[in-house]
């Protein structure tokens, strides 16, 4: 029988997948992983992301095996691994996941020339978006290729519907005899393992309590750190283990319960936004893919941002003063998540208070996150900095006071996070922190910091500079 492969990445499940349906079209299908120069890095960054990917591939491959196959290991460049696999396997071609970030996007352009160059049939699928980027572009009117606001983008996503590929009875996969090198393990990334639950029954088991309990709640979750009723399905997605397109219709049909009150119905709505952002970064990325390291607005490719300031490394370290900003980094260093609210307050902290390039925080959390996302996490960074898509006049600056005022407002997550603070009633620190060092007789020499800096004064004179710009370009 004929067979094709398919290069498994950040797609790692069997179920709703686009990539495996298309190889199925021409064959039994060989299911294949490489460990390239590129994972290799991107999974040495964090150690956290490697064991849960190295979880998820070994859940994979289990998959495959209770269907009469196993995953092929191969190490080293792609091109040469899939072309000598698909003549050992007698393969007629190869099928992969696109990637959306600059640098994957031209390695897949390389890829595919290497593959149709040895005669063998290139098949690159969209499986990573809900919607892909081609489907919502067909309604752009506008110049350029695709949307570079995110407003209208949302209306037409709101009109299309993700596409199922749940097609067990045409996809056979082959039960090949040809060697596989060991699957990967944390130990070759740097990494130990951790007890994460990588699985796609697990990711499936989030979604269902998720929009059963906590997506009913989501318009509120979402903005209180301390009450965390979010999905957590970043890494799932971010790996695969679960499609979006899955997560996207499950939404649709809780949403059509008769028995909904109109805030929850609201709440999974809320949550489909989000959704769609990440869809809307995903083509973002895939039309622009120089924006992995230049803004999206060419107006602000000459604005400068610092590369460095005497309190970075306290914003890195959870120790600038400012309590929501340290217990969000603290809480990411510690878990390789951070709560999306804080997220933008710290971000907003680092661009504007700081004054500090975007790509320094990106790549700073990058070596935290679990999750591995490089267009979403640029498309985001961007957005928070005020040069990528968000089309608002002037940047979205967090007051990190304010925000943990009205988001945090019993200081039950700073106190989470924020151990010097954790036993001091929330009145003290929070006005001892604006003038001096905390002092907890409690804790031998543990100290929580004085601010690092007077928000008010360091986020007019950024203002001051963006008009300044502004009026210039």
């Amino acid at each position: 029988m004929a067979s094709f492969v398919y290069r498994f990445a950040r797609d790692l499940r069997v179920d709703d997948h686009a990539g495996l349906a298309a190889a199925a079209a021409f064959g039994e299908i060989l299911p294949t992983l490489i460990v390239d120069n590129a994972l290799h890095a991107r999974l040495a960054r964090s150690p956290r992301r490697a064991a849960f990917y190295c979880r998820a591939v070994r859940a994979l491959d289990a998959a495959l095996r209770e269907r009469g196959s196993r995953l092929i290991v191969r190490r080293g460049a792609p091109g040469r691994a899939l072309r000598n696999l698909a003549r050992a396997g007698g393969a007629s071609g190869v099928a992969w996941s696109a990637s959306y970030h600059g640098g994957g996007a031209h390695h897949d352009k390389h890829l595919q020339s290497d593959i149709e160059e040895a005669g063998l049939r290139a098949v690159l699928v969209h499986d990573a978006p809900a919607i892909p980027p081609e489907e919502t572009s067909a309604a752009y009117s506008g110049t350029g290729g695709g949307y570079r606001a995110f407003v209208p983008y949302l209306a037409t996503w709101r009109e299309l519907e993700p596409h199922s590929f749940e097609q067990p009875l045409l996809m056979r996969f082959a039960a090949s005899d040809l060697q596989s090198e060991a699957l990967p393990h944390p130990a070759e990334f740097g990494a130990v393992d951790h007890e994460f639950d990588a699985t796609p029954s697990h990711a499936q088991g989030l979604l269902r309590r998720f929009l059963e309990h906590d997506g009913l709640h989501y318009a509120m979750a979402a903005n209180v750190p301390a009450d965390d009723r979010t999905s957590h399905l970043s890494a799932h997605l971010t790996f695969g283990t679960i499609s979006a397109r899955a997560v996207v219709r499950a939404v649709l049909t809780r949403m059509q319960d008769p028995f909904l009150l109109v805030e929850e119905r609201a709440s999974l709505r809320f949550f489909l936004r989000s959704m769609a952002l990440r869809d809307f970064f995903l083509q973002l990325a895939w039309y622009h893919p120089l924006t992995d390291d230049a803004p999206l607005q060419e107006r602000m490719r000459e604005f400068t941002f610092a590369r460095s300031h005497p309190a970075l490394d306290a914003w890195r370290a959870g120790t600038t003063g400012f309590p929501l900003v340290d217990a969000g980094v603290r809480q990411l260093r510690a878990t390789g998540w951070m709560h999306p609210r804080v997220r933008a307050v710290a971000a907003s902290f680092l661009c504007f208070d700081l004054g500090v390039d975007w790509r320094i925080g990106r790549d700073e959390w990058e070596r935290y996150l679990i999750e591995d996302d490089p267009a979403l996490s640029t498309g985001n960074w961007q957005w928070i900095a005020g040069i990528g898509a968000d089309m608002a006049q002037y940047p979205r600056i967090y007051n990190p006071q304010t925000q943990r005022r009205r988001f945090d407002p019993s200081g039950a997550y700073v106190q989470r996070w924020v151990a010097e603070l954790a036993h001091r009633p929330m009145g003290a620190w929070s006005a001892a922190s604006a003038h001096a060092q905390i002092e907890l007789p409690l804790f031998a020499g543990r100290t929580y910091p004085q601010p690092v800096l007077d928000h008010e004064r360091e986020a007019r004179a950024f203002l001051d500079r963006y008009r300044a710009h502004h009026a210039g370009s």
